[in-house]
């Protein structure tokens, strides 16, 4: 079977500020074209069972706001967590600051107030955009007892995980297996790794692409996984940030497989 290794696999965005202005930034960028490369950390593929075909997402690693090629400065202030999520088409640019609702400015402030979820056309933001998925040799784990004795000998994992039948789709995620506990006495075994992008499937978007949010995934059954989702979490009275502290737990197909 084909797996993604996530070791080899990358999002890259272009960005050229001489062909059209930028409509997702904070600050001005010091050069006028950028392209950055971003490890992917989740890879999702979803088929609406209503009719069409099926449409991969993927989630890049989590960086900081920045400012490229200066000689001093480089971090942003005040800075951002920044995660992307894209399709080839569509793109949620998820960012949080030390707190929800800063009022954080687009530049050029014309634009507004800068989202935390920024959803938009690919096309609208961008100059190219590549997703690079390298697919290899996998082999499924069939019983807890392999799961087990794979784990101390540190071969890589990649789970998927499906789901979403009852609410009209196919999810299935792929994501690499960072964190793995083993008991070889009992045979027991659970995934505690993330990030991953979790859907809501329960209530209409306009775009695919705004149901999703970051978690990190666990399971110890083929059958059922527990998340626990970054939600804005209430820290004051008006005052909240962005932190895992939502649990879902949905009927799952787990798969757990090593690449060969």
């Amino acid at each position: 079977m084909k797996i993604c290794d996530f070791s080899r696999s990358f999002v890259t965005f272009r960005r050229d500020w001489a062909a059209r202005p930028g409509i997702t930034q904070s600050q001005p960028s010091p050069y006028d074209l950028n392209s950055a490369r971003i490890q992917l950390e989740c890879r999702c593929e979803v088929t609406d069972l209503r009719g069409g075909s099926p449409v991969e997402y993927v989630l890049g690693a989590s960086c900081k706001s920045e400012r490229v090629g200066v000689p001093e400065g480089i971090w942003m202030d005040p800075n951002a967590d920044f995660a992307p999520v894209f399709s080839r088409e569509d793109f949620l640019l998820m960012k949080s600051w030390d707190r929800n609702d800063k009022g954080v400015m687009l530049y050029p402030p014309s634009l507004g107030v800068q989202p935390e979820r920024h959803v938009g056309r690919v096309a609208d933001a961008y100059e190219g955009l590549r997703i690079d998925v390298r697919l290899v040799e996998g082999r499924a784990l069939e019983t807890a007892e392999e799961i087990v004795r794979a784990t101390p000998e540190n071969r890589p994992l990649v789970a998927r995980t499906e789901f979403g039948e009852e609410a009209g789709y196919r999810v299935v995620l792929e994501y690499p297996v960072k964190t793995m506990n083993g008991n070889e006495r009992d045979w027991i075994y659970q995934t505690d790794t993330g990030p991953v992008i979790l859907p809501d499937l329960s209530r209409p978007y306009d775009t695919f692409i705004e149901r999703f949010r970051m978690a990190f995934a666990a399971f110890n059954a083929p059958d059922w996984a527990e998340f626990i989702v970054q939600v804005p979490t209430l820290l004051a009275e008006g005052i909240s940030v962005n932190h895992y502290s939502e649990t879902r737990r949905l009927k799952t197909k787990n798969t757990l497989i090593e690449i060969v």
